[in-house]
């Protein structure tokens, strides 16, 4: 498959998300020590854990490549110990387990809980800061990439082009504020133990299956209506996400480096969804008032420091409207995009 030819199973999906960048192979050909993905059992962890180990396998360094999650589908461990990927099942809320696990010098962490925060605001904070207390405390010495979200600032006009990592924070809810949470905590540690960290804080990754593009594309195609609450968004493909949180071990430091992770565009929804009707050939539908604000990120540090994306927006757009009007399977999580008030 050339680079950009569009993915259109899910094994081609699959191989094209955990394809590493020539960048990927460059890193782990000078980075030392072993590396883990805590985390490993949600959206985007299997893919990485498979970027890694296909980094790994092309830089000519071989090492030890984990993935660690409680693995409620046995399936997702069978997957990646298949692709060589190590699979270590652990409850990270458990501080005993946790202390057991291997020693690694790279810690891609990845662990955390969005949806269902609203009906358990308890379970969210565990899982948000006690976890990342329990792991950094055994992971005290290597680096750490840190998966945050752009929830940790606040709502901007667009007309600003995003926030920018030394902006203030000012998450909105319970959810934004349990994950400003996490990055408080991993910062104290870094702080006090010298434990080199990255905040990534990522805006909406876009895997065919999922992502803000995929939810409005589908609703175009079905004919339902699009809420304008949260008229503005970044994306990101997933596999540029992958790349970019590999490469960011290297960025790792102590105090922690922010790094806001999207693409460049801020774009309309209004926008994205008639692009969409015209590649259908179906009238978008809308609900709502546009919004004066929204969440959004300036990223240009990430391209400062990791350079461009490999799958431009166009790409990435032609990719999601092909897989909608294929039938390509949704893995039905909307990302909720269009919620204002931080309630998931």
């Amino acid at each position: 498959m050339n680079d950009h030819a569009p993915p259109r199973t899910e094994e081609q999906l699959e191989e094209r998300l955990s394809r590493p960048s020539p960048a990927d192979v460059e890193l782990l050909g000078r980075l030392e020590g072993d590396v883990v993905v805590l985390g490993a059992g949600g959206k985007m962890g299997p893919s990485l854990a498979r970027r890694v180990r296909r980094a790994a396998e092309a830089s000519g360094r071989p090492r030890r490549v984990a993935a660690v999650a409680r693995f409620s589908d046995p399936a997702v461990a069978r997957g990646l110990e298949a692709a060589g990927v190590a699979t270590i099942a652990c409850d990270l809320l458990d501080p005993g387990q946790v202390a057991r696990l291997p020693a690694f010098e790279n810690v891609l962490f990845l662990a955390g809980m969005k949806f269902g925060s609203s009906d358990r605001p308890d379970l969210v904070w565990a899982l948000n800061t006690v976890v990342p207390a329990n792991v950094v405390r055994r992971y005290s010495a290597s680096r750490t990439v840190v998966f945050s979200t752009g929830n940790v600032y606040p709502p901007v006009p667009p007309r600003t082009g995003g926030c920018r990592e030394d902006d203030p924070t000012g998450p909105v809810g319970e959810y934004a504020q349990s994950c400003l949470g996490r990055e408080r905590v991993f910062e104290h540690f870094s702080r006090e133990l010298g434990t080199p960290v990255v905040l990534f804080r990522l805006f909406y990754a876009v895997d065919l299956r999922y992502g803000v593009l995929v939810d409005v594309a589908r609703k175009v195609w079905a004919g339902e209506p699009i809420d304008l609450t949260v008229g503005h968004v970044n994306v990101i493909w997933q596999g540029d996400a992958n790349s970019r949180a590999l490469r960011s071990l290297a960025l790792a430091a102590s105090p922690p480096v922010a790094l806001n992770v999207t693409g460049p565009e801020v774009l309309s929804v209004r926008a994205v969804a008639e692009r969409f009707g015209r590649r259908f050939g179906r009238e978008p539908r809308f609900a709502g008032a546009e919004g004066e604000a929204a969440l959004l990120g300036d990223a240009s540090r990430c391209r400062e420091r990791l350079g461009e994306a490999e799958v431009p927006f166009d790409t990435l757009f032609e990719w999601c409207a092909g897989w909608v009007e294929a039938g390509g399977r949704s893995l039905g999580k909307p990302t909720m995009y269009e919620r204002a008030d931080g309630r998931f």
